[in-house]
């Protein structure tokens, strides 16, 4: 409600910043609100200009010493003082401003047009001396005193309504005008039941809010300023936001947008882009495409790969329909899209976290408005969501993307999985496949291990089977993993030898292989041709001064990741021995079992 208050306390101090009748600027008695003085003509027009946006009643003057006043009024000394409060508790003014009562203006430079008018304010000329007049026995007559000043009227004070003739006043109202405070109330988040002009306890409760929440007693009742000043702060917020509905013929969408904010940028099936318009961070999305329930959930997975739609946030997919909310400490967003008859047809609002408070009516307006209409959508061939047609459809967007993805496979049947240390590190967030969250369970940092557990439990298609024995040297092996990274669907095997059980330096602590892999494939299970995972594939190790051949591989031995998932409770599965897999079995197996563990920010 901070920027409701905000926005009354300045309509409040337009309304009070009027004058009450319309009164010479050079009346017996009144005075100035001098709210800032500047050394140059230009720079003070630029500043009455400045407030005049906001003021009706803004002058300036030339002063005696040369520099040149910004003033409002003007008013009579009470009704001054009382404004000059009001104004700075509001933040209006400086809090320097006070209150001048002309002595020392000079020309009028402001408003434009309107020089020679500070003659009317120059101080009275003084009285003329009164001569003594001599007695005859030599002593001196007084003189006669002088003539009475009138007494100065009463300035005019600002009073409010009472309670009955708020009422009065408000019984002389139309279903229009009782529709537009609910509309007002309504917009500023005070009342959230059905506009229809009828002030019942709902209408009565959130005016009180209203009053409240601004500074007024909460009787439930507007008086005439209050509702002057309701409806011009809704008035005033609406022409800030440029709200308009909008009839966009290729989307088949009819909408309110805030075209201050936004603008429309290109057609991109099947979105139509609305982009910033001078810096405010609100983008705009409309959707519209024909498919399937499949078609919704697909679009529902991919958006949620949009860098514009950040991770933290509510999600809910049902049936026929999606809504996300997506925020982090910059940006906040919120999707929806429908599916009916056929077609696809949604909206994506985008802005900045600190300018949560009116886009969340800007939100509201855009929901309260939306209307598909028409049997069509952009892009008619855009049905089936194949991989090719989400690359198309995430075209021109920026993607989020994990600062890494490693390769895991899974070690029990709730869906742990093992990793590297390398693929954890540094993470703001952890994932596994994309789409379940994970958090660190062990850590094993001499051997580079990371025991990996989801949020929620999964069901593996497959879980390692450790085999005890060492493998034979000389013996084909395999390696499964996502060997770049996050843009395959599925992992990929490697085939190679297994050279040693130790290190090139006689480590035992690790295997030598040949084979050649790639960063992504680090995390992955390196089985033999039985099919029993015989170690885990270690990243390379950097080391600026001996560059191995690329195909001199190491990894972690089966026994020393029994031992560690032993120390983490897990038991570990054992293979049987038996003999080599078909090819198509082997690659099957290793790819149930094997996952994509990803770092993101």
């Amino acid at each position: 409600m901070k920027y409701m208050v905000m926005l009354v306390a300045l309509v409040t101090a337009m309304v009070l910043a009027r004058p009450v009748a319309a009164q010479d600027a050079a009346a017996p008695g009144q005075v100035w609100l001098q709210i800032e003085a500047q050394p140059t003509l230009r720079e003070a027009e630029d500043r009455a200009r400045a407030y005049g946006q906001s003021f009706p009643n803004v002058a300036g003057f030339r002063l005696s010493s040369g520099w040149y006043a910004i003033v409002l009024g003007p008013y009579g000394a009470g009704e001054a003082q009382m404004r000059l409060r009001d104004l700075r508790s509001a933040g209006l003014v400086p809090g320097d401003s006070y209150i001048a009562e002309g002595n020392s203006f000079r020309d009028r430079f402001w408003p434009v047009g309107e020089a020679g008018a500070a003659a009317a304010v120059e101080p009275a000329p003084l009285p003329e001396p009164v001569e003594e007049t001599t007695l005859p026995d030599g002593t001196a007559e007084a003189a006669p005193p002088p003539p009475e000043t009138p007494a100065e009227p009463a300035p005019p004070v600002f009073v409010d309504e009472t309670p009955a003739e708020a009422r009065r006043s408000e019984g002389q109202l139309d279903r229009p005008a009782r529709e537009a405070l609910q509309t007002a109330l309504q917009w500023f988040g005070y009342y959230d039941a059905a506009i229809d002009g009828a002030f019942g306890p709902g209408t009565r409760k959130s005016m009180a809010a209203w009053q409240a929440e601004n500074g007024f007693d909460a009787s439930g009742v507007l008086t005439t300023f209050q509702r002057e000043t309701l409806l011009a702060a809704y008035d005033l917020a609406q022409k800030e936001l440029g709200l308009q509905t909008l009839r966009e013929e290729e989307a088949g969408i009819e909408i309110t947008l805030p075209t201050a904010l936004v603008a429309f940028d290109h057609y991109e099936p099947p979105f139509v882009h609305f982009t910033q318009k001078d810096g405010s961070g609100v983008s705009v999305l409309l959707i519209s495409q024909p498919g399937d329930q499949a078609t919704l959930y697909g679009l529902y997975d991919v958006l949620q790969t949009l860098a514009i739609m950040p991770v933290e946030g509510e999600r809910e997919r049902r049936e026929r329909s999606f809504t996300m909310t997506g925020r982090n400490g910059s940006i906040q967003s919120h999707a929806f899209a429908e599916l009916s008859r056929g077609l696809i047809k949604g909206y994506i609002l985008s802005y900045p976290v600190a300018d949560a408070d009116r886009m969340a009516r800007v939100l509201k307006a855009m929901q309260t408005s939306f209307a598909p209409f028409g049997d069509r959508a952009m892009d008619p061939g855009l049905v089936p969501m194949s991989e090719a047609t989400k690359r198309g459809l995430m075209a021109g967007l920026e993607v989020r993307r994990p600062i890494r993805s490693r390769s895991g496979f899974f070690v029990d049947g709730s869906g742990a999985v093992l990793t590297t240390t390398e693929a954890v590190q540094g993470c703001g967030r952890l994932t596994i496949e994309l789409d379940h969250d994970a958090t660190v369970a062990v850590e094993d940092a001499a051997l580079g291990l990371a025991l990996v557990r989801p949020s929620a439990p999964l069901a593996p298609q497959a879980v390692a089977a450790f085999r005890q024995d060492a493998p034979r040297i000389g013996g084909e092996i395999a390696v499964a993993g996502y060997s770049y990274e996050d843009q395959l669907p599925s992992p990929a095997l490697t085939f190679g030898r297994f050279e040693d059980v130790t290190g090139l330096n006689g480590e035992t602590d690790v295997s030598r292989l040949a084979l050649a892999a790639l960063p992504g494939d680090a995390g992955g299970p390196v089985l033999d041709e039985s099919g029993a995972v015989i170690g885990l594939l270690k990243p390379a190790a950097p080391d600026g001064t001996r560059q191995l051949p690329p195909d001199v591989s190491f990894a972690v031995p089966s026994d020393r990741i029994l031992g560690m998932l032993q120390g983490a409770g897990l038991t570990g599965g054992v293979a049987q021995a038996g003999g080599a897999m078909a090819p198509e079995d082997l690659t099957r197996l290793a790819t149930r079992m094997t996952v994509l563990v990803s770092c993101w920010e």
